[in-house]
């Protein structure tokens, strides 16, 4: 693991940002952050509703109360990323959701989010992981512009439009700790998959917005920041980005290349969950990950069957663009 950490795989706070695990689905998968300056606070994300009593008790161990917390930032609105907005901000009387302009609406109004959510995952998923998604009143909205940036008690937060793994996706830069915090769009890295080499880093392609080109775009935007780090939702902190990006354009290509050779075939989605099943397996001997291959499969199964899902819907889209 790139950052220090507890013996539990907590990552202790650097910068003042601290790495929250919202228990979404198993330990160290889903992390929200909080940064705090001068005894001002800002939660990055912040998991589903039944994150929030955690997400809560972080705080007094960060030496604030809720009303010290200035901002709630949401990279993107799908819903282990923003499911538990509207349930958090009811216990942070003086925060401000910040927000991509085409996810205020769902946070505002999440009949649609919910029901997209639910279409993917099935209704007894979506209670039994994700708790009530809760409205956030409109006064409380903020809508996130393109290269503008909100002060945290001085320390400035710059957020940019960052499409590829959802086109309401936003990246925020840290000036002070010279890193972004990526959502989804930088990728996905588990700390079971870390090796001698580093972190092990995948692109997500989930249903439905993946756009190749534009992620591409995204990460090379992000990169051009000259970062000294990457903090994921999915999981922690991760480094040296340079070499990381190039790791998730190589897979991006491949995954799009492995799409279209599945596309005519009548088990099409078969097909794509052994094409991205191999071609995960492949990059992770070339890593030296330290499981063998049930368990890197294991711990990938849910992600190459959204990637697989994801793929599909980005195939679909082009056929009737095309």
């Amino acid at each position: 693991m790139d950052a220090s950490s507890d013996p539990t795989g907590r990552q202790m706070a650097e910068h003042g940002i601290h790495t929250l695990d919202t228990g979404f689905q198993r330990p160290c998968f889903d992390a929200a952050y909080l940064i705090v300056e001068q005894g001002r606070g800002a939660f990055i994300d912040c998991g589903t509703a039944l994150a929030v009593p955690s997400l809560l008790a972080a705080l007094p161990a960060a030496g604030l109360r809720a009303e010290d917390v200035d901002w709630l930032i949401l990279t993107h609105v799908h819903l282990d990323h923003a499911g538990g907005a509207g349930a958090l901000l009811r216990h942070l009387p003086n925060a401000k959701l910040l927000v991509h302009p085409r996810g205020a609406p769902h946070m505002i109004d999440p009949t649609r989010l919910l029901a997209g959510a639910t279409e993917v995952y099935g209704e007894a998923e979506i209670a039994r992981s994700y708790g009530e998604v809760v409205a956030v009143p409109e006064a409380r909205v903020v809508i996130a512009e393109d290269g503008g940036s909100v002060s945290l008690a001085g320390r400035a937060l710059l957020t940019i439009d960052t499409p590829g793994h959802a086109r309401h996706h936003l990246c925020v830069w840290d000036a002070r700790s010279r890193a972004w915090f990526t959502g989804d769009t930088f990728g996905l890295s588990y700390r079971e998959l870390d090796s001698a080499q580093g972190p092990f880093i995948l692109p997500t392609s989930s249903p439905v917005q993946f756009e190749p080109e534009a992620m591409r775009a995204s990460i090379a935007r992000m990169l051009a920041h000259d970062p000294a780090a990457m903090y994921l939702t999915h999981y922690g902190r991760v480094a040296p980005p340079a070499a990381l990006g190039r790791a998730l354009i190589e897979q991006i290509d491949a995954m799009a290349a492995l799409a279209r050779s599945c596309d005519d075939r009548p088990d099409r989605h078969r097909c794509l969950v052994a094409a991205l099943t191999e071609l995960y397996l492949e990059r992770a001997h070339a890593h030296a990950v330290p499981l063998d291959d049930a368990a890197v499969t294991r711990v990938l199964a849910m992600d190459i069957e959204l990637n697989a899902q994801g793929l599909a819907s980005w195939l679909d889209r082009a056929r009737r663009a095309g």
